[in-house]
């Protein structure tokens, strides 16, 4: 079995046909799929789904990119909507540089109020970062020292210094369709060399589409395709890279059960 980490069921993309982009993962043996929160406006509709499927959980967060619309002061609306039954993270957060749709210093302050929301819960934190490692870094070695926190960088795409930073904190890594893709060479260097335990995989679907479904939407079933580039990599079979991953996955994600 697979685990899809990071995925958007609540997305438009799928609004169409969302029973049957379950039903393929299903088929193509993905048995836990985790929509992510972007917003806490949308968390209704989020954990609808999250209730509709079995072996579909979501998290609660605010992506950077809706930091400026969604400025949290605090972790108090983070930890209220946790309480939902289905909720296993705290996420997605961190910083976006590349784009900058909200201001540096809010996305840092809600970042912080998400990693505080997932030490009080012990809920591990997503933590998306573009074109901001230092402060990333920054952030999360001063909030560690804080207290301690679990989680992992979602869509991993950085440099060897940031998974250096990542795994001396204790984090996880997670290997997206990108890794599949024929100029990421260097981030395949990268991944080789972060231990088996502490790698998950995932879509980030609708987007991402790895390889050979590059430009097409993304959906969960075809993570497989990232656990097999990973498995090559690793110089491992694909039931390794399957077992590995998704024991990680339930090792980080506690919430979260495993299916029947």
């Amino acid at each position: 079995m697979l685990v899809d980490s990071h995925c958007h069921l609540d997305f438009p993309d799928f609004a169409a046909e969302l029973p049957d982009v379950v039903a393929r993962a299903k088929a193509a043996g993905v048995g836990v799929c985790v929509s992510i929160g972007t917003k806490l406006s949308h968390f209704g509709e989020l954990a609808t789904i999250a209730e509709k499927f079995a072996d579909v959980y979501c998290t609660v967060g605010s992506h950077p990119h809706e930091a400026e619309k969604e400025p949290l002061d605090d972790s108090a609306s983070l930890l209220a909507l946790a309480k939902h039954q289905k909720v296993v993270g705290v996420g997605e957060t961190g910083l976006d540089y590349y784009y900058e749709h909200s201001p540096r210093a809010q996305q840092a302050a809600n970042f912080r109020a998400h990693i505080a929301a997932a030490r009080e819960l012990a809920l591990p934190l997503v933590v998306h970062t573009r074109d901001a490692e230092d402060d990333s870094i920054d952030i999360l070695r001063g909030e560690m020292g804080k207290g301690a926190f679990t989680g992992l960088i979602h869509c991993f795409t950085g440099t060897q210094r940031l998974a250096d930073a990542a795994l001396e904190l204790g984090l996880f890594i997670s290997a997206s369709g990108i890794a599949t893709f024929k100029k990421s060479e260097a981030l395949r260097e990268v991944l080789k060399n972060v231990p088996l335990e502490r790698l998950l995989v995932e879509t980030d679907a609708p987007y991402l589409a790895p390889t050979p479904f590059r430009g097409k939407r993304n959906e969960p079933a075809f993570v497989v395709h990232t656990a097999a580039m990973l498995a090559e990599l690793k110089g491992v079979s694909p039931e390794a890279i399957a077992e590995a991953t998704t024991d990680n996955f339930f090792r980080l994600f506690t919430r979260a059960a495993r299916p029947a």
